[in-house]
């Protein structure tokens, strides 16, 4: 069974930037998808990027200032986060499927982390 660990979030001014990082603690394929979905209060959980394979997928509203990758060998994968936005602030959840594909339904994601919370100042 893997298990997910996130680590990276914090305060930040607007215009500023944030690394998350997902540790996996078993070994993770590069064709199984690893996404980060997030979520603020009162909200449903969104999915905000994802990886598989080599092919990327990002929400509208964070494409051109997100951007995923991982690293294999290593069972990590992360988010940069650049030009953040009040909007952004969420709790951000590591997620893993093992069902192989750039993956976008939250519920084909039976892996997830206990989420790092992400807070964007005005």
């Amino acid at each position: 069974q893997v298990q997910l660990a996130e680590s990276g979030g914090g305060l930040v001014q607007a215009g500023g930037s944030l690394r998350l990082s997902c540790a996996a603690s078993g070994s993770i394929s590069s064709s199984n998808p690893m996404a980060w979905y997030r979520q603020s209060p009162g909200k449903q959980r969104e999915l905000v990027a994802v990886t598989a394979g080599g092919t990327s997928n990002y929400a509208t509203s964070v494409k051109g200032r997100f951007t995923i990758s991982r690293d294999n060998a290593k069972n990590t994968v992360f988010l940069q986060m650049n030009s953040l936005k009040p909007e952004d602030t969420a709790v951000y959840y590591c997620a893993r499927s093992r069902i192989v594909g750039v993956l976008t339904t939250m519920t084909m994601y039976d892996q997830w982390g206990q989420g790092t919370q992400v807070t964007v100042s005005s």
